[in-house]
């Protein structure tokens, strides 16, 4: 069984506890096939912490970080949605290439619903889920996403990574 994993949300951590967790998310390795798709880590959470709309998150395990994720507000017709406010894009999502593989995923992935839901109530947005995409050469990612809940919505062939699929999840 995998460990648990908790979601920190970096604008919300004090500069010291931000400064460690980023020199962790530094540290963070990504598959060479998986760079295209997500990006390099650091540099999305920077540009997440500087974005009112986006709320970007540490995943951490056992003290540290194994990966990242951003929640971003109206935006989730970058993901195949038919609008941009009615649900969070979950983006920027992964899992250090060297924990890959047990369970890590899955359980950020429900523990960012749970995290939006909880945006939603705090900021009063009024979304009702959370969506995403995922390329459709990444049959891992498919099956963590199901597992945690999200339901396939179809193909979606924007962005840079097409063909997509669109992947849903309601509170």
């Amino acid at each position: 069984m995998a460990e648990h994993v908790w979601l920190l949300p970096l604008k919300d951590l004090d500069d010291d506890a931000r400064a460690i967790k980023l020199g962790e998310i530094a540290e963070l390795e990504v598959l060479e096939g998986q760079r295209r798709f997500v990006g390099e880590p650091l540099r999305m959470v920077l540009i997440g912490l500087e974005e009112e709309s986006r709320h970007p998150f540490a995943i951490d395990a056992n003290g540290s970080a194994v990966g990242v994720l951003t929640l971003q507000t109206g935006a989730a017709t970058l993901a195949g949605w038919a609008d941009d406010d009615s649900v969070w894009l979950l983006s920027g999502f992964l899992i250090d290439r060297r924990l890959q593989g047990k369970g890590l995923g899955t359980r950020a992935a429900e523990a960012a619903v749970r995290a939006a839901a909880k945006l939603t109530a705090a900021l009063g947005g009024g979304q009702a889920g959370v969506v995403l995409s995922v390329n459709e050469h990444n049959p891992a990612g498919q099956a963590a996403y199901r597992k945690a809940g999200f339901e396939d919505r179809g193909q979606y062939l924007g962005g840079d990574a097409v063909p997509q699929r669109t992947m849903y999840r309601p509170f």
